[in-house]
């Protein structure tokens, strides 16, 4: 079974507390219309999150995003408006933007998961229920943590913040190759059903891994600042939002049968069993293609570019609102 993690005040001693989220009294609600699929429904429940806020004092304007990238731009609006709170609800891509527009600053961001895998979501224990999910968050934590940066030394692609995972290799070639309209419709399974034909057509070619004092040739890597990974599954399970660092996890297996094979040890998140898996921690590693063929990374589930890719740590760099339930709630 999938563990759930419950961070609590001990987790965080010796850490300056930031204001309680009941002293906060303005923010914005940032939704992706089409996030999980979209309905009538997601929508009504949205609206009662909002009143359940409102009733604790907290005030939050429902801004839909209408195109790529505009959660970066409202996020980063809100800020400037010296509002007190950012929500998300939305999928890991929608957080990720929304990241990338807040980092730096102080004001808090929250999650209300909206989306497909939605690997935060997962990580902190909040339930796909709107108005559950709203209820923790006013019971909730803030606290700085750092952030990973994903940068292209040749300039192919611009600076990226991500919150959960960056990576590369062949889950970077099946994010790229997933059609928007098929997630839409199938959710979760298009990635498998996108899966299982990469098996057919990606070459799985091997990059070179560099990090302090180590170098290694892999066909996939992982920086991972969350255990959970694609949803559910757990694949950098040393890793830590609350740590200034990533669990880095590469696989050397070349081709598609060493793949099929691993296939049941990412269910029972028992990667770090299979051969030629390596993992440790550090606060920044680099991958450079071997070869001709591309190879690209991607950042939080959304592919940002091709090789050479450096992910780095960054430090003190975002508000994250950790939500806490009721000693009777379940997740």
């Amino acid at each position: 079974m999938t563990a759930t993690l419950h961070y609590t005040m001990q987790d965080w001693a010796g850490l300056a507390p930031l204001p309680a989220v009941a002293r906060l009294q303005s923010g914005v609600i940032i939704y992706n219309p089409i996030a999980g699929g979209g309905s009538k429904r997601r929508l009504f429940a949205l609206e009662q999150a909002t009143q359940i806020l409102s009733d604790a004092g907290v005030a939050a304007e429902l801004q839909p995003t209408s195109a790529a990238g505009h959660a970066k731009e409202l996020a980063r609006q809100a800020a400037n408006d010296g509002l007190d709170l950012v929500i998300v609800a939305g999928g890991d891509g929608t957080i990720n933007e929304a990241v990338n527009g807040l980092a730096g600053s102080r004001v808090p961001l929250a999650v209300l998961p909206a989306g497909t895998a939605n690997v935060l979501g997962h990580e902190l224990g909040i339930p796909s229920d709107f108005s559950s999910a709203a209820k923790m968050i006013l019971r909730g934590t803030p606290r700085r943590i750092a952030l990973g940066l994903a940068t292209s030394p040749d300039g192919k692609f611009p600076p990226r913040y991500f919150l959960a995972m960056g990576g590369a290799g062949p889950d970077a070639a099946l994010m790229l190759a997933v059609d928007t309209k098929t997630k839409l419709r199938l959710g979760i399974f298009a990635y498998w059903l996108e899966g299982f034909r990469q098996l057919g057509r990606y070459r799985f070619p091997k990059f070179r891994v560099l990090t302090a004092g180590h170098e290694e040739e892999a066909t996939l890597i992982v920086a991972g600042r969350t255990k959970h990974y694609g949803g559910a599954f757990q694949v950098t399970t040393g890793a830590d939002l609350r740590e200034d660092a990533f669990e880095v996890l590469t696989y050397g297996a070349v081709g598609p049968w060493a793949y099929l094979r691993g296939l049941p040890a990412l269910l029972r998140g028992n990667v770090r069993g299979l051969e030629k898996v390596r993992h440790w921690k550090t606060d920044w590693v680099r991958c450079e293609a071997v070869g001709s063929e591309r190879v690209f990374a991607q950042v939080d589930g959304e592919p940002i570019g091709e090789l050479p890719v450096e992910f780095r740590i960054v430090r003190d760099a975002l508000t994250l609102i950790f939500p806490q339930c009721n000693s009777g709630e379940r997740n």
